[in-house]
This record gives C-alpha cells, structure tokens and sequence, in this order.
C-alpha cells in the first residue's frame, strides 16, 4: 500500500488537522464561566455554576433537515450552523433552562475545509446568541457516504435549571393567554415541503414582494430566543412556553398542556410574513396544512395568565393570540 493509503480511500487527514486549525479561534469565542479546559480533548468538560442550588440538567439534540441542501445549493454554509444551535437551544429554554455548552457533529464525503469553518462559524455565533459554549464536537469525512458537496450536520445541547423553576405546563389553567413571538421567517422545518413547491423558482429573484431574494429569505436563520426567555421568566409568571418547530401549532401547543386542556388561536393576531402567503398559494395550501406544518410568522408561544398577557406581550414584542381551554381531546385549534 501506498504512504497516503487513507488519502487513496478518500479521507484527508491533513485536511482534518486543517479544520481544527481554522475553528479554534471560533469556537474560543463561545466560551463562558463554566468552561474547563480547551479544544482537542476527548471530552468536553464544564462545571454546573455554582449560583445553582437545586440544578437539573436539561437536554436536547437536533438538525436542521432539508434546509441542509437549499444551503448547500445555494453555496451558502455561513448561517446554517446558527439553525442548528437554534433548533436545540430553542427546545432548551422551553423548559426554563440555561443552555450551558454545545457540541457539534459535522459529516462529509469530502472535507472542504474553508466550509467547514464557515459551518462551525455558524455554529459558533449561534452558541454566542444563546449564550453556550461550545465545548467539542467531531468532523467525520466518509466517502461513499455523500454525495459531492454534501454534508449533515447534528446538535446536542444541555442546559440547567433550578427545580422550583422547570417550565413543565403543570400549571396551565383555563382562560390562561396565548402570547406569541415573532419568527425570523420559515425556521428550519418543512423543508421538504418548501423544496417541493419553490424548488424551480429563482432563488435570486423577489419577484413576490419578500423584501429580499427567494434564497436569502428561505435561509434566514432561525431565532434564538433564549436571552428573551430567560428574561421574561424572571419579570412575568410564565406557565409554558412552545417551541414551534414540525407539527407547526396543531403539533406543538398540546404538548405543553395538561391533560384536559386545549387551544384556540385566533387568526389575524400575528403577522403572517409574506414568505408563508407564497408558499400558501404555490401549493394551493389549506389553513390545516399550512399550521401543522408551518410556523406561518410565530416562532414561540408563551402560556400566561390573563392578568398578565397584554405586558408580556408588550415587553416581547409579541401579540396575545389565543388562550386555553377546556378540551378532553386536548387539541389546538386555529379559527
């Protein structure tokens, strides 16, 4: 066998060595209190903040789906990597928890080195927006494995909160108010769906009043609403709060309410961004489709009481769109 017998199969250690060489500075940017040692371990280590009296560890693991291949279509590796921070740091903070640290799992046939720091770049900002460190991750180059220019990529998160403060949805009553906030635009779900119905559009043209190209919109990457949360956890009595990501509202607000419990929410109490009305009508898409499939303009829902709903809804950014009620089923329904 020859020297480079592992290069001949198809995988560039060089190339690895490169990666870890280009990231370092990225991912150094993320750390926070807690972190204990660097890069290049086997493991990460971290150390729970000692402010904690009565931690639980909360976790949560993620991709990003199909929105993978419009990013790598569109030769545009640089924001997906804040997707996937978002889609797990999101689920995180749901539950009341901190996101603490992150890792990474980054999977090619080939390694492209200039791409794959501009994918844990992402990564990197997104752990900066939620405040986690990112303490590890792995770099796999499998030929055979992928097609050329293709990756897939994989989250793992894990957050802390205090007993007394786990958001659970125990608590939900009926009457209780809806508040929802904004999305950035689509998120990271449906993908497949989106692929569908736009995937022979121009990417580079709005010639549906988006604001900005197709591309550039579908793209935007997800909102992290952790700092939000956290904050609004601290101001206002929140009973729940709803991640909206696959199964859109029909999928995710029964989720977080007890047993006997619905929704109703109401259309017209949020912004429906202009990119859902596009999808909306290239698909010929019923209002049952497009909400269990879609964030259609909410990216998050808090559950308040009423006597609260209209200031968190002031102090969010957000609007009241909807509220519990009585239901064995246990349904949300939008009307």
């Amino acid at each position: 066998m020859s020297r480079d017998a592992y290069r001949d199969a198809g995988v560039d250690i060089e190339a690895g060595d490169e990666v870890v060489d280009r990231i370092g500075k990225h991912v150094r940017s993320t750390y926070r209190d807690g972190v204990v040692g660097d890069i290049g371990g086997f493991g990460g280590f971290f150390q729970v903040p000692s402010r904690y009296k009565e931690p639980l560890l909360v976790a949560g693991t993620d991709g990003v789906g199909t929105k993978l291949l419009l990013a790598q279509q569109l030769q545009n590796p640089h924001t997906i990597g804040i997707d996937l921070v978002a889609m797990c740091v999101n689920d995180v903070a749901v539950c009341g928890a901190e996101p603490l640290f992150f890792l990474d799992y980054f999977a090619t046939g080939k390694l492209e080195p200039a791409e794959a720091e501009a994918v844990v770049a992402g990564i990197c900002e997104g752990c900066r927006q939620a405040g986690c460190a990112l303490i590890g991750g792995e770099t796999a180059e499998m030929p055979g494995m992928y097609a050329p220019r293709h990756y897939d990529l994989a989250g793992f998160c894990v957050g802390v909160v205090e007993r007394s403060q786990v958001m659970n949805g125990q608590n939900i009553e009926v009457g209780d108010q809806l508040v929802g906030l904004p999305s950035s635009g689509v998120h990271s779900n449906g993908f497949s769906l989106v692929r569908h119905l736009l995937g022979g559009y121009d990417m580079q043209a709005d010639d549906w009043g988006l604001g900005a190209p197709l591309g550039e919109v579908l793209l935007r990457p997800t909102r992290i609403y952790v700092r939000e949360l956290l904050d609004l956890r601290e101001r206002f009595p929140l009973r729940g709060a709803v991640h909206i990501t696959g199964g859109g509202f029909t999928g995710n607000v029964p989720r977080v309410l007890p047993k006997g419990l619905g929704a109703v929410m109401h259309k017209g109490t949020w912004n429906e961004l202009p990119i859902f009305a596009l999808l909306r009508a290239a698909g010929n898409l019923s209002d049952e489709e497009m909400y269990r499939t879609f964030n259609c303009g909410l990216g998050m829902v808090l559950v308040v009481p009423q006597t609260h709903a209209a200031a968190l809804a002031e102090a969010a950014g957000g609007t009241i769109v909807g509220e519990v009620v009585a239901d064995p089923l246990g349904n949300c329904v939008v009307r």
